[in-house]
């Protein structure tokens, strides 16, 4: 559990099957059912880019843009504010 600890520190984007591999080069014998289970204990997941993250929530208003048909023909004509 140690030595998967110190793997997960410097690479936590290894799920059981990158862990399995490092701990083989590092010469441990075991399979990839016990390195899962020792991951579960441990709560260690890998970190890896979540499914649907950019969707809008439930009540979240869509915005619409006022100035899609606005024809801009000099400076000071618009104005407009990012609050992001």
């Amino acid at each position: 559990m140690q030595a998967i600890n110190r793997i997960y520190l410097e690479e936590p984007t290894y799920g059981s099957r990158g862990m399995l591999d490092e701990l083989q080069l590092l010469g441990y014998k075991l399979g990839r059912d016990r390195v899962r289970r020792l991951m579960r204990i441990m709560g260690i997941e890998p970190i890896y880019p979540k499914p649907r993250l950019s969707t809008p929530g439930k009540g979240h208003k869509k915005y619409p843009y006022l100035l899609r048909r606005l024809e801009i023909e000099r400076s000071n004509h618009v104005w407009s504010k990012d609050i992001t």
